[in-house]
């Protein structure tokens, strides 16, 4: 059987059962949609999103990379939380990394990969700036998991030092950003205890005057 008919064949089953369990699902989703989270994460195959956070079709608005990167140069991703924001007026955005990400450890390797290469060298800077820290710890499996840790906090600050982000706290919009990592050992989420709320939570240098 090739791939696509095999996808499609799983897809017809799936909804099938949905349909069964519950018959108005898809009413409910054909014409809107009100997610509460935008949820930023990492594009490997074994962090499956609505998986691994038991969500249904609806409740998450997804956007996925290499390494869960919010560079401020990234129109793509600062797009998506345009939207989220203004548009969807979701309450929280929650960056996801996982251990074991191939991106992380690129970067820690310092491997030389071809075009990828400029956009994980995000995490290359992250790497250097708590490089005492990394390196303090014994095995290379605890570094790249510290830094794995790092990239997400790094990159939940990304997210509030964005104009979008900043102007809708000014304009008394609700939205917490926090940051949460995934382990493909045994499929757990971990909050990292990283959170804003406000302007008031986030260094002065970096707040739109």
């Amino acid at each position: 059987m090739r791939v696509i008919d095999k996808l499609i064949e799983k897809n017809k089953a799936w909804a099938d059962q949905v349909k069964q369990e519950h018959p108005d699902f898809f009413k409910g989703l054909a014409y809107e949609q009100h997610p509460e989270i935008l949820w930023i994460g990492c594009v490997d195959s074994r962090v499956a999103t609505d998986l691994i956070t038991g969500m249904e079709p609806g409740q998450l608005f997804v956007h996925r990379n290499v390494a869960n990167l919010v560079p401020s140069t990234d129109f793509n991703s600062l797009s998506v939380i345009q939207y989220a924001v203004d548009y969807l007026k979701v309450k929280y955005i929650i960056v996801c990394g996982h251990y074991n990400c191939g991106g992380v450890i690129a970067a820690y390797n310092r491997e030389e990969l071809g075009l990828i290469d400029n956009w994980i060298g995000n995490i290359r800077n992250v790497y250097h700036t708590y490089k005492d820290e990394i390196e303090a710890l014994k095995t290379t499996e605890e570094q790249t998991d510290l830094l794995c840790e790092l990239n997400v906090k790094q990159q939940v600050r990304n997210v509030c030092n964005t104009s979008i982000v900043q102007n809708a706290w000014k304009k008394g919009q609700e939205i917490t950003v926090c940051g949460m990592i995934y382990s493909v050992k045994d499929g757990l989420l971990k909050d990292l205890g990283i959170k804003y709320d406000s302007t008031e939570t986030i260094p002065d240098a970096y707040i739109f005057k």
